[in-house]
């Protein structure tokens, strides 16, 4: 089992954030459900919750996130956070942990961490309002070690293949502080001044692509607002419905 680096991570973002605490559990539902039922019942204390094993975790549109214990690290983090524009939060947490785990990692518009076009790391951001408190959780499940292919037509790629000594625990440490700063950032500037960086490990750019709500164009990569852009014949369509899924086309 892992050893996770709980006390280090607290010294380190505590100074940041005040109250924060860092919990560890075998097994939950969900992270991110577990920090959404908190935030309603009006706990809002900035809180990093890991599960070693989820029984009902889940990814945007639903879609089911399934681990087990070593094999990937799934944790959400709970803060107190009144950004003035929303737009591109998910594009700002994706960069963020990309750039804190390996420069080879790719960005796929609009949650997803790529490697060699295969689905590394997934995000899912959800937000609650109980009377005048607004908290954000940011949900991330990543691959560290290979994971079954079971029901996908691409096998999942894992942290492990870029950094063979990958491990929760090492993942968790490298990534935390960046995230709580990128995140504090983001808050004050928005998705702009991160464009360029994101540019730079877009795995959409410049490909033809395909949504799920049947549209088709070249990627032109992200606006200032983290709209994905798409060139289509008639002029370029900007997308920024976190409903729609895209895919770069078969050549």
């Amino acid at each position: 089992m892992d050893r996770w680096p709980a006390e280090t991570i607290w010294e380190q973002v505590s100074p940041l954030l005040s109250g924060f605490t860092v919990e560890v559990l075998p097994e939950i539902d969900s992270t991110n459900s577990e920090l959404m039922r908190r935030a309603r019942a009006g706990q809002t204390a900035p809180t990093l919750l890991v599960a070693e094993r989820q029984t009902a975790g889940r990814g945007r549109l639903g879609r089911p996130w399934q681990g087990q214990p070593g094999d990937s690290l799934t944790f959400s983090l709970s803060l107190p956070l009144r950004p003035r524009d929303w737009s591109g939060l998910s594009l700002a947490v994706g960069l963020s942990v990309a750039e804190s785990l390996h420069p080879a990692i790719g960005l796929k518009w609009p949650n997803d961490l790529w490697w060699q076009d295969r689905k590394l790391a997934g995000i899912l951001i959800e937000a609650a309002t109980s009377g005048p408190h607004s908290q954000v959780v940011v949900g991330i499940g990543i691959n560290i070690r290979p994971c079954p292919a079971t029901g996908l037509s691409t096998p999942p790629a894992s942290l492990c293949e870029l950094w063979p000594q990958a491990s929760a625990g090492a993942a968790l440490a490298r990534l935390t502080l960046p995230l709580v700063t990128a995140l504090q950032g983001f808050v004050m500037t928005g998705f702009a001044p991160l464009q360029q960086r994101y540019a730079a490990r877009d795995v959409l750019l410049g490909r033809e692509l395909s949504t799920s709500d049947g549209q088709t164009g070249q990627g032109l990569g992200v606006s200032v607002t983290g709209a994905l852009r798409l060139r289509q014949p008639a002029g370029e369509r900007l997308i920024d419905s976190a409903e729609v899924s895209v895919r770069p086309q078969c050549p």
